[in-house]
């Protein structure tokens, strides 16, 4: 929302400076984003009439004008624009006068003729990126005026940021309400007259969805004449940031500017029957007025006359009954929607406009009549006329109420933590319009129709913050009664296994939440993924069921920017639809692609592979003290055949992890390996308590046992057999060489194996590791594995 400064303070006009004043209000919730002056710094230009022309006695294109500045004589100006003729008023830019980009004026001689100035473009002065000739200014402009007092120039353009809640503020109307509340100021603001018809002239009006639309107001205009937008219009529009298209439509973005109600005007002459306010009939179509042609849903609510749809409710009108230069006789209508109505309804056909911003975000209920009667005033004024009767359509037990809400001194206190005196809590809520009477405990408040955004007794307390100013708020110890959860002492911090990634090399990301339903097919095809009612785009219309396609994203982001080593993980929610709702799995993914190390001289570029996925997996149990979970390969969606595991307690999967297969990869336009984890956070709750082992003063003992092992067994189960079987003593078991080749046969491998043995309280005799290897050897040989 873009503003004038000097408008805003034409209605409330705080003693602050232009950045006292931008500080207030960002302060008070409504951000400004940008202050740029209305024209850029240039002196030495004044009004000046042109008296005559005549042609240049060696140049074509250029012409001598006589101009009238206020002086006792007139300046002689050579000028090669091609709407310069007598008895226009333009900017002259005298001797002396310094324009923007710090070009200076100096006398000069144009093709031997002495010119004394020159006649400017709204280009020349920074008004414009582009001109097509001298600015034309109003006939009465007074000759002589300093251009930037006459036009009032000096001026400072405000940009607003405002959040979603705070609709009621995009106008005039709105932030001077805002502006006079927050700087403790009454605030006055007048509505527009009503203005008396003077034909009778009107349009037969419905409501078929009074829920939708429970006002609906029109009038009629007769025997417009085409004129030009005035000047002050134009003007005033540029400082909104809107530019002039014509006088009826310059008209309504006039009146929803400056009162916050979108409106619309329709060509009378073009519109066929009865006004109505309706849903769209089944595969009825729309051509909007910037040409795009709908095929409407059965759900969305149309303006329509008897042949069809002529405008999309809240969003934009209809190419068939718009206004032009050549329309004599204008319906206009305002009406009042319900929010939720059209909430997401432009969103679903591509569009945004500044009325379904609006409408989205709640519009004064009261404001449509107010708006007609503003809008029939300026079309008096500018294009004449005959007004017919107001008109309006009426569903009063579908109007938005104000219900009155409970606010209680305590709960201010225990909220803010510090007491505020009752009148100021009156005055404060009653600056912003709302209805304030005593009650039990504290006070009965009724908001206004404006603000949509207040419905429960915390949205009365912050308002009170915002207007006493929250860095004004004093600082005081919190004090409340806490009870501590208590947290299994077996079970690690999220924290702690975030560093151990970061150890290992990974960034954390931060994903949307939502993804496009197909993405998530690559992963979860047996789930169907709960989708938004109003989703911000097409591509994140979905709540995602797993985090890994958010994460993909990323890789490829990365990938295409030269980064040859990308390591990722997020921590965060993924939702998985069920019968009777949603559940929601705080879950724990990453993925890792290019070289395994950083690139150093001594470094080889190998790139990563499964087992270095593993080894991380493995540190991340190891941290977080897991040792009951077993990895079992596994065939998951998504990943490749014969590179993937799971993990696993008992029959309950806790986690997967793999490569990713190349058509997952294809999908995600990523050519390069790419290998992935995703493990459920509940996982790192069965980690053991730390337990002190006291260190033994005695040596240890070691065997290599060269074990040939058939094709179809683990190496796990290897592992499991000989801690069975190995005794108390056995410390360690490391796996130090798996082959297959020669000597050994094509249904088998070999592992290489390290055993270690040591006793807490004395020296272990040869005879005992003995006696230990034969049992781990008969224990194996039940598994049909055997010595090399």
């Amino acid at each position: 929302m873009q503003f004038s400064e000097q408008r805003l303070r034409r209605i409330v006009s705080p003693n602050v400076s232009t950045a006292e004043l931008a500080h207030q209000l960002t302060m008070a919730g409504l951000e400004v984003d940008a202050i740029e002056p209305m024209a850029p710094a240039f002196t030495g230009v004044v009004v000046g009439r042109v008296l005559s022309t005549e042609p240049h006695p060696d140049a074509d294109k250029l012409r001598v004008a006589r101009v009238d500045i206020g002086q006792a004589e007139p300046l002689q100006i050579v000028c090669g624009a091609a709407n310069v003729r007598a008895d226009i008023r333009v900017p002259v830019a005298t001797i002396g006068a310094i324009l923007p980009g710090d070009f200076r004026i100096k006398a000069a001689k144009l093709r031997g003729v002495a010119s004394s100035g020159m006649l400017c473009a709204e280009q020349e002065l920074g008004m414009a990126e582009s001109s097509d000739g001298l600015w034309e200014l109003a006939p009465d402009a007074p000759i002589g005026a300093d251009i930037r007092a006459y036009l009032a120039l000096d001026d400072q353009l405000i940009t607003l940021g405002l959040t979603p809640n705070r609709g009621d503020c995009l106008s005039l109307r709105g932030l001077a309400r805002e502006a006079a509340a927050v700087f403790g100021l009454s605030s006055t603001l007048a509505l527009p007259a009503t203005i008396a018809a003077t034909g009778d002239a009107k349009r037969t009006m419905a409501i078929d969805e009074p829920a939708a639309c429970p006002r609906y107001v029109g009038r009629v205009i007769r025997g417009l004449q085409q004129v030009a937008s005035p000047a002050w219009l134009v003007d005033g529009l540029r400082r909104y940031g809107v530019r002039s298209v014509s006088p009826l439509v310059d008209i309504t973005q006039w009146v929803m500017l400056e009162l916050g109600q979108p409106m619309h005007a329709f060509d009378d002459q073009r519109l066929q029957g009865a006004v109505r306010v309706r849903r769209a009939h089944a595969d009825e179509s729309l051509t909007l007025l910037d040409g795009q042609a709908l095929s409407l849903r059965d759900a969305t609510l149309v303006i329509a006359d008897d042949s069809g749809a002529i405008a999309l409710a809240g969003v934009m009108g209809g190419q068939r009954t718009a206004v032009s230069d050549a329309t004599v006789d204008v319906f206009l209508e305002a009406a009042h929607f319900d929010p939720l109505a059209l909430a997401g309804e432009a969103r679903r056909y591509g569009l945004h406009t500044d009325a379904s911003h609006r409408f989205e975000r709640g519009v004064d209920a009261e404001l449509p009549r107010h708006a007609i009667e503003l809008a029939s005033a300026l079309i008096v004024e500018i294009l004449g006329g005959e007004l017919g009767p107001v008109v309006e359509m009426l569903s009063d037990r579908h109007l938005p109420t104000r219900q009155a809400i409970v606010l209680r001194r305590a709960r201010i206190s225990r909220v803010l933590g510090f007491d505020i005196q009752d009148t100021h809590v009156e005055q404060s809520l009653e600056l912003l319009g709302m209805h304030v009477s005593a009650a039990d405990a504290g006070w009965l408040v009724t908001p206004p129709s404006h603000r949509f955004d207040i419905g429960i007794e915390v949205d009365l307390i912050e308002e009170l913050a915002r207007l006493i100013g929250y860095n004004n708020l004093p600082v005081a110890p919190a004090q409340a009664a806490i009870t501590l959860t208590p947290r299994s002492e077996s079970a690690q911090s999220l924290r702690r296994l975030k560093r151990a990634l970061v150890d290992l090399g990974y960034q954390e990301a931060i994903t949307f939440s939502f993804t496009e339903a197909s993405v998530q097919q690559a992963f979860t095809p047996e789930l169907t993924p709960l989708t938004l009612a109003n989703p911000l785009s097409q591509e994140l219309a979905s709540m995602r069921t797993s985090l890994l396609p958010g994460l993909l994203m990323a890789v490829r982001h990365n990938l295409s920017r030269q980064q040859a080593r990308v390591r990722l993980f997020e921590a965060g929610m993924r939702f998985l639809p069920e019968a009777d709702g949603l559940q929601q799995e705080p879950m724990l993914s990453g993925v890792m692609a290019g070289t395994a190390l950083p690139m150093l001289w001594s470094n080889t570029k190998s790139s990563v592979d499964f087992y270095d996925l593993k080894g991380n997996i493995e540190h991340l149990l190891s941290v977080a003290r897991v040792a009951t979970l077993q990895i079992v390969a596994a065939q998951r969606t998504g990943f490749h055949p014969g590179q993937c595991a799971e993990l696993r307690d008992g029959s309950r999967c806790l986690g997967v992890f793999g490569a990713l297969h190349p058509s997952t990869l294809a999908a995600f336009d990523i050519d390069t390996p790419v290998f992935a984890f995703e493990l459920s956070q509940s996982l790192f709750a069965l980690g053991d308590l730390p337990r002190f082992s006291p260190l033994s003063r005695f040596p240890q003992m070691q065997r290599d046992l060269a074990l040939v092992v058939p094709e179809s067994l683990r190496a796990d189960a290897i592992k499991r057999c000989i801690e069975a079987s190995a005794g108390d003593s056995l410390q360690r078991i490391d796996l130090f060489d798996v082959y297959r080749g020669v000597g050994v046969s094509e249904d088998a491998y070999s592992l290489a194996i390290t055993l270690t043995w040591q006793h807490a309280e004395r020296t272990l005799l040869d005879a005992e590791v003995q006696g230990s290897v034969d049992a781990i050897l008969m224990a194996l040989a039940a598994l049909s594995v055997h010595l090399r």
